[in-house]
Formats: C-alpha cells, sequence, structure tokens
C-alpha cells in the first residue's frame, strides 16, 4: 500500500486512541502533513512529516510506512520514526513540573489532591491532642 488516510495511519500507529478522535484533530486544525494542515481524507506516503499538536508540545513523526490496519505496538516503530525535537520535550518537563503552581485566577476547582494538601497545610497539628469527653457529673 502507497499511500493511506492520516486518520486512519495516526490510529494504526498508536498517536491516538480512536480514529475519530485523530479526524477530530484535523477538522482542528492540530495535524500538519510537511507544513501544511491536513484534513482526515488527506493520503500520505512514506517519507511524509506529520506534526501533532498535543499541548503543550508538538510531536513530529516521520512516516515509514503506510498502513490502515491498526498494529501491535511493538511493530509501530517498523511504520514511523519520532523526530520530535529534544526542546519540545524540555517544554512537556517545564509544564509537569510548573504543575498547580501557574494555575491561573478563575481556571477551574483545585482537584482533591489540591485540597487534601490544602487542608494539611492549614489544619493546626495540635488539633488531634484534645480529649472532649469531660465528666461534668463528678463535680457533685
Amino acid at each position: 500500500m502507497a499511500e493511506a488516510r492520516i486518520d486512519k495511519w495516526m490510529w494504526a500507529v498508536r498517536i491516538f486512541k480512536t480514529r475519530t478522535i485523530a479526524a477530530e484533530a484535523c477538522k482542528k486544525g492540530r495535524i500538519t502533513i510537511n507544513g501544511s494542515l491536513a484534513k482526515a481524507a488527506r493520503m500520505i506516503k512514506p517519507g511524509d512529516v506529520i506534526q501533532v499538536k498535543k499541548p503543550p508540545i508538538t510531536y513530529s513523526f516521520k512516516v515509514l510506512q503506510t498502513i490502515e490496519k491498526r498494529v501491535g505496538a511493538k511493530l509501530v516503530s517498523e511504520m514511523m520514526e519520532n523526530v520530535t525535537t529534544p526542546d519540545q520535550y524540555e517544554l512537556l518537563e517545564m509544564s509537569k513540573i510548573s504543575g498547580f503552581i501557574d494555575r491561573a485566577r478563575g481556571t477551574g476547582r483545585p482537584t482533591k489532591k489540591d485540597r487534601r494538601e490544602l487542608e494539611e497545610f492549614t489544619t493546626p497539628e495540635f488539633m488531634d491532642d484534645f480529649d472532649f469527653d469531660f465528666d461534668f457529673d463528678s463535680e457533685e
């Protein structure tokens, strides 16, 4: 097979979990082939370079073989070559490190983990030491 649809190929080599998600990414303009935007039905051939924007980074893959049927994860390396630049992976690491610190005001609720960390930080440590079982009847 000399050519394959871009959405089928990205699903087959496991860039996207489903073909629908792959087609949607094309529709939203997140996929480029050799620098030009691609529609889901666009045909690709070996040698093409595909860029996939998955914020915060842009992955780049070189097509080695065109397939439309999904293959095992071990065979993916024969179908494509990851040519993503190292600076893109640095961006990914930076976003992982920054995480909660850079949360802008109004970008949503804190996660359950965030809430627990906040409660642990604000709860005084000596609150657990009290014993509130007072015996008021013994004075009589």
